[in-house]
């Protein structure tokens, strides 16, 4: 089953792929790895989510944020590659904007890694960072960045 039609499957469909907020590309690729840039929970209506994990925010509404970025990293990925189907994720760095004692980013980041997992299989699982911090651009919950591997 493509990648594709996972996602149809599940129910979820990929968004318009984001725009850079300030100087930089949303993919560079060298090779035939691509490191995307960072992106945040963007919601159905736009804006994105915001708030401390741990705090105002539930590790459960962040792993739906993280869910949020990864749908995001997934459309840029299939910019990058040309179709879902040829990519592997190498390495993704999960960051969470939390209060000092959040102590559970792992879970939030699940989010985000088991969707990539849902819909690319084995080609989904990667290596992972998931730290994190005192605060993230726009008072956003979650950033996540990734590098992939396009295949032949």
């Amino acid at each position: 089953m493509s990648a594709e039609q996972k996602l149809k499957e599940l129910g979820l469909a990929l968004p318009q792929v984001a725009s850079p907020m300030a100087n930089y590309v949303r993919f560079k690729r060298v090779g035939d790895v691509v490191y995307l840039s960072g992106q945040g929970p963007r919601l159905p209506d736009g804006t994105m989510a915001t708030g401390k994990v741990g705090g105002d925010v539930t590790t459960a509404q962040a792993y739906e944020h993280a869910k949020l970025v990864g749908l995001g990293l997934l459309a840029a990925m299939k910019e990058a590659a040309g179709s879902l189907d040829k990519v592997e994720v190498i390495k993704l760095l999960g960051m969470v904007n939390g209060v000092p004692e959040f102590g559970e980013q792992p879970q939030v980041i699940n989010g985000c890694s088991d969707l990539l997992v849902a819909v690319l299989g084995e080609n989904g699982r990667h290596a992972r960072s998931a730290v994190g911090m005192g605060s993230l651009p726009g008072n956003i919950t979650v950033e996540i960045e990734v590098i992939i591997k396009v295949l032949p």
